[in-house]
């Protein structure tokens, strides 16, 4: 069977263009995590290489299925030189880490929290996944193998993570949209939750 990662790294050089930067980051029993850095404009991205390279599979599950299931990446897009946050491929590389290290399946919608600011000075440590099929478009992969999507994350405050366990994914992005939330501004204040 083919490796993945080539494959996905192709796919995110074509939406985003040459890296500028990779680190690379491995925890104990899990494989290496990459997280590359892409400028374009005053917008610097920062994307996962390595998720991928195991389906996600349920956690009630008695046995991994070592092909079939969901398969991710993680982007996230944010706005360059307001705040240091190339601090943030380490806590990226956690997420990134988190279906081998936890059994979770990243899924739109989820919530993940690293549990300490994502950069420093940072005003979040959480980040709604959302939607894929934007920014990079999914990655077919040969049967019997899901394609592997590209979940951008979306930085949350505390207040906004609590607010969202209570009125879900839908009405928070409702509700940054209505306030014109700048989800890429580093340094954004929580929106009114009132």
């Amino acid at each position: 069977m083919a490796d993945v990662l080539p494959l996905v790294e192709a796919r995110l050089r074509t939406a985003l263009g040459e890296p500028g930067a990779r680190a690379a980051v491995t925890f104990l029993g899990t494989d290496r995590v990459e997280v590359l850095r892409f400028t374009e404009g005053d917008l610097v991205r920062y994307a996962t290489l390595g998720m991928s390279a195991h389906p996600m599979s349920d956690p009630t599950a008695m046995v991994a299925d070592p092909v079939k299931g969901p398969r991710a990446e993680l982007v996230l897009s944010v706005r360059g030189g307001v705040a240091d946050t190339d601090k943030v491929l380490r806590p990226l590389a956690v997420l990134a880490a988190s279906p081998q290290v936890e059994g979770l399946v990243v899924a739109p919608g989820g919530s993940l929290d690293v549990g300490e600011p994502l950069w420093p000075g940072a005003p979040f440590t959480s980040v709604l996944v959302g939607e894929p099929g934007g920014l990079v478009e999914d990655l077919e992969l040969d049967a019997p193998l899901d394609p592997v999507c590209f979940l951008p994350l979306l930085p949350m405050t505390p207040n906004e993570a609590a607010w969202k366990r209570v009125h879900g994914a839908q009405a928070l992005q409702e509700r940054w949209l209505a306030r014109g939330t700048d989800l890429r501004d580093p340094l954004r204040r929580s929106v009114a939750l009132d």
